[in-house]
């Protein structure tokens, strides 16, 4: 079952980026937590208005998003 319900957007929230619920939680800054080693239960913690479930659509957002975009390369240099 699809989480992308609980992902919104909306001009008057974040400037319109996506966001978890409406909470003014961005994916992006959710994205970066994860990407940064932060566990899903730190993140839980730290942010206790968040449930399982957004931190999941986010992780599904990511995954459709990059799916329908081409790849950047990073020079590793």
């Amino acid at each position: 079952m699809s989480l992308l319900g609980r992902i919104t957007s909306s001009p008057e929230i974040c400037h319109g980026k996506p966001v978890v619920r409406g909470l003014r939680y961005p994916v992006e800054m959710l994205l970066e937590l994860l990407a940064s080693g932060m566990s899903t239960e730190e993140i839980l913690g730290d942010y206790p208005d968040l449930e399982l479930e957004d931190v999941l659509a986010a992780l599904e957002y990511a995954a459709v998003v990059t799916a329908q975009r081409t790849t950047i390369t990073f020079d590793a240099a």
